[in-house]
């Protein structure tokens, strides 16, 4: 940035660590552009990879699991909590970094956010998450807030379609239209099941009155399935448009700051998609250089001719 702008290079690192950019700073951002009722709100974590970086001089990075790789690497853990309204307007409303150092699980950052985004007036019609988010705890949290979850579970959950007989979720035939059953220590929910690889995956959905949970049909389960894929799309989005893996600070509250700035640009290419500037996130990336190589080709041409 110093080398591009009329600035200097210790003054970019002097707003990192100056400013305390916060989640909360994130949702004023947003609330005005989305409606914030009746919407999906989707949790995941991912890994922004810091393969060089040391974590004795590097505050906040630490080996975590990697879904990508399969493995715990090197690197940051962040948490997200994605909104996606009924206009389809798609916008991260929440975020925390891992640090390991405090002693406070995914869970517990995930159960303070929901009750933090709730506060700040956002009321989703639905909660979605992966199988790590489906514990008990947190099922709970979401059906203490009388709010709608549709959650991926492992295969070996026991749940009771027969009073007093658990069995892994697994063992069951789960028709298209889904299945009631009881789930252990927590109440009813409704079971559907995909093919992904050749292999069943399995969710559950739970609504605050039994009516709605009789009700919920395939075609429910599939609206609210597709668009808990949209923070899959953020999270690659903002890696590969938004550049927050490239930082080269080490203090948590400039690696903090730099992770808000790196989502801010998110929100800012998605408000250029809503209103039609761009065709999708990627857009201004791969139109940057148009111009400059349309212009070195064209002068390269002319230069051509002149020598011949």
């Amino acid at each position: 940035m110093s080398e591009i702008l009329p600035i200097s290079h210790d003054s970019v690192n002097r707003f990192l660590e100056r400013e305390n950019y916060t989640a909360f700073d994130l949702f004023q951002v947003v609330k005005s552009k989305i409606v914030s009722n009746c919407g999906i709100l989707s949790v995941d974590d991912t890994v922004i990879d810091k393969p060089y970086s040391d974590p004795d001089k590097a505050e906040l990075i630490d080996y975590f699991w990697s879904g990508k790789h399969k493995k715990s690497v090197k690197g940051l853990n962040l948490i997200t909590l994605f909104y996606t309204d009924v206009n389809q307007v798609c916008v991260p409303v929440n975020f925390r970094l891992i640090d390991k150092s405090i002693g406070k699980t995914k869970n517990k950052h995930f159960r303070e956010m929901i009750n933090e985004v709730l506060i700040w007036g956002l009321r989703p019609a639905w909660i979605t998450g992966d199988s790590w988010i489906a514990r008990l705890d947190n099922l709970k949290c979401v059906k203490h807030h009388t709010l709608s979850f549709m959650f991926a579970v492992e295969r070996n959950r026991l749940v009771s379609v027969e009073k007093g007989t658990y069995v892994q979720i697994q063992s069951l035939e789960v028709p298209v239209s889904g299945l009631k059953a009881y789930l252990k220590v927590f109440g009813f929910i409704k079971i559907f099941r995909t093919v992904f690889k050749n292999e069943y995956r399995y969710y559950i959905m739970h609504t605050p009155t039994p009516f709605e949970l009789d009700n919920l049909t395939y075609g429910d389960f599939k609206i609210i399935h597709d668009g808990h894929w949209n923070i899959e799309q953020f999270h690659r989005a903002v890696k590969q448009v938004c550049n927050i893996e490239t930082f080269q600070v080490r203090k948590t509250q400039s690696i903090k700051n730099h992770t808000f700035c790196a989502i801010r640009a998110f929100v800012y290419l998605e408000f250029m998609r809503t209103q039609e500037l761009i065709v999708n996130w990627y857009g201004v990336q791969r139109n940057l250089f148009n111009d400059v190589i349309r212009a070195f080709i064209q002068e390269s041409i002319d230069s051509k001719i002149l020598l011949l």
